[in-house]
């Protein structure tokens, strides 16, 4: 597998992703593919809101994947590409090709698939241990691959049939004593003595294995014909001859087949050092999930495996970015939140702008790049800033975001508020959500200090859904606060229309550090916030210097 060829970059949001982090990952692979030549491909890092997925549907945009792990997985190690074995074939063949290809290791296969696994240590076993003579007849060996481990050819006879019965034996004695211990089927090894060729002819043995080249005579010939049996001629002396006839036996008598351990391309890194470290193999077979065989890997090749490359985009919390990013190699971060707490093995493109949406950030570097969105681009960076600044109404939006918006509305032939109205009345349809669906629909985890707090909201234009909303969620927070390990849960019902927002407060002093954070009276029943609807801007950072104090 070549490396460049394979060579990709994910773009990805934040988990529990919203229109921002979907839209922008989607435009900025874009961009960074037209540019670079190399393929970025946007990616989802949870499950999409209503209202992201109105987008996609609306300017007929295919999902993103979902990517959960960063962690390296078995794809992103190149594999030893070997060429699989039938299980028919010879030893000999077998220790030829791992001599030839310089591995320890054979696949068996079947049409691709894979049925066994032949290792050097296989084959050396074979000469250690000490078999009767009737192995090659009860594994089958085929009479060709017998003349081929003694280096003979096949004088007359079927070579391509196969040894179903009888022994092996070495015809070095009397005529009278070979007639004795010589029987019907028998594979006979001998030299020239016409006498021991004339005693297998009589007995009908199977297989006549002539040594050092010695001459057969035409009526021996003849006489083999009519009986079918198969003559070898091997310019081995005897001893040779009987040392290598077990390497004619084929493969699948002495490969492993039963509990293989294999991988499949999807399995991490990790995981697979784990299992290695159990097992006492040199190589490992990677198969797909019907089995077909894919390559093999060792010990060695997973110290070279590729780590995957990643741009974070809308984020830079390492609470909020996809498992694993800790192992991978984030090559940038364009991002519009508070600094936080990704760190990063290398120094990467970091950029981050005090703008209301990161989809404003995409098109400055779209305009940077001297490249113009298409219309399907235009309109998803413009229903990113429509859905960040809550149509220019969020105090997060800056001149810059209404701008661009309107730009990139103009680009995509689409009316702002029009779309804007579809949605946040797709947003707020969460009719046959349950209570956890809609708390993290659209959720964000942060630290301070050593306390971990979660901050979800929900946007409606209508008073009447956000009631029901919150009789649905209010019973839920502690539940979903336990479940997630969290110290507090927030949970913002955002009213579009009166820019205002009702707070529920889950977990030890999460209500008090709220009333103390906005001045409250210490007996106020419900937490209206006037004003607040942004959680980014106005929630987070007074949550965040009251946790300091």
């Amino acid at each position: 597998m070549s490396r460049e060829k394979n060579k990709k970059v994910y773009v990805v949001g934040h988990k529990n992703p919203d229109t921002d982090s979907i839209c922008s990952a989607i435009a900025y692979a874009d961009l960074k593919t037209k540019v670079t030549g190399i393929h970025h491909e946007p990616r989802r890092a949870g499950q999409l809101n209503e209202e992201t997925q109105y987008v996609l549907e609306h300017f007929g945009v295919k999902v993103p994947r979902l990517l959960s792990d960063l962690r390296e997985q078995i794809k992103d190690v190149e594999l030893k590409e070997v060429e699989g074995l039938k299980s028919s074939v010879s030893i000999r063949t077998a220790w030829e090709k791992m001599q030839e290809s310089n591995i320890h290791t054979l696949p068996v296969t079947r049409d691709g698939k894979l049925e066994g696994v032949i290792t050097i240590g296989d084959i050396a076993k074979t000469y250690m241990e000490v078999y009767d003579s009737t192995i090659l007849s009860k594994a089958r060996a085929q009479y060709r691959n017998i003349a081929r481990a003694v280096d003979g050819e096949v004088l007359t006879g079927n070579k391509h049939s196969y040894l179903l019965k009888g022994k092996v034996v070495i015809a070095a004695s009397s005529k009278i004593l070979m007639s004795d211990f010589i029987n019907k089927d028998d594979l006979v090894i001998m030299g020239d003595r016409k006498d021991a060729q004339q005693c297998a002819i009589d007995v009908s043995a199977s297989c006549m294995v002539v040594c050092q080249n010695a001459p057969i005579s035409d009526r021996i010939l003849k006489q083999a014909e009519e009986k079918q049996i198969v003559i070898i001629r091997t310019p081995h002396d005897t001893f040779t001859a009987a040392q290598h006839i077990n390497q004619s036996i084929p493969v699948k008598y002495f490969m492993t087949k039963s509990s293989l351990v294999t991988f499949k391309l999807k399995d991490y890194v990790d995981d697979v050092k784990d299992v290695m470290a159990r097992k006492r193999f040199r190589d490992f077979p990677i198969v797909d999930n019907k089995g077909k065989f894919l390559g093999l890997i060792s010990r060695r090749r997973l110290l070279n495996v590729r780590k995957k490359q990643v741009i974070l985009v809308d984020h830079n919390e390492k609470n909020q970015a996809v498992d694993g990013v800790e192992e991978a190699e984030v090559l940038e971060i364009i991002d519009h939140h508070r600094l936080s707490s990704i760190q990063t093995m290398a120094p990467v493109y970091f950029r981050n702008q005090p703008v209301g949406c990161t989809a404003t950030i995409v098109y400055q570097m779209y305009q940077e790049a001297g490249v113009v969105p298409d219309q399907t681009d235009a309109a998803l960076l413009c229903s990113a800033i429509i859905s960040d600044t809550l149509m220019f109404r969020s105090p997060t939006c800056t001149p810059l975001d209404e701008t661009t918006a309107r730009t990139l509305a103009g680009i995509a032939g689409i009316d702002v508020e029009e779309l804007a109205q579809e949605m946040f009345n797709a947003g707020s349809n969460l009719k046959g959500k349950s209570a956890e669906e809609i708390c993290f629909l659209d959720f964000k985890q942060f630290t301070v200090n050593d306390t971990v707090f979660g901050v979800g909201q929900v946007n409606s234009m209508s008073a009447d859904e956000l009631k029901e909303i919150r009789k649905t969620v209010a019973p839920h927070l502690e539940k979903a606060r336990t479940s997630h390990g969290l110290n507090m849960i927030f949970f913002m019902l955002t009213n579009i229309i009166t820019e205002s927002s009702e707070l529920l407060c889950c977990g030890p002093e999460a209500r008090e550090k709220i009333l103390s954070a906005y001045d409250l009276p210490e007996d106020t029943h419900t937490i209206m916030l006037k004003g607040v609807v942004s959680r980014k801007k106005q929630l987070v950072p007074t949550l965040v210097g009251a946790l300091q104090q």
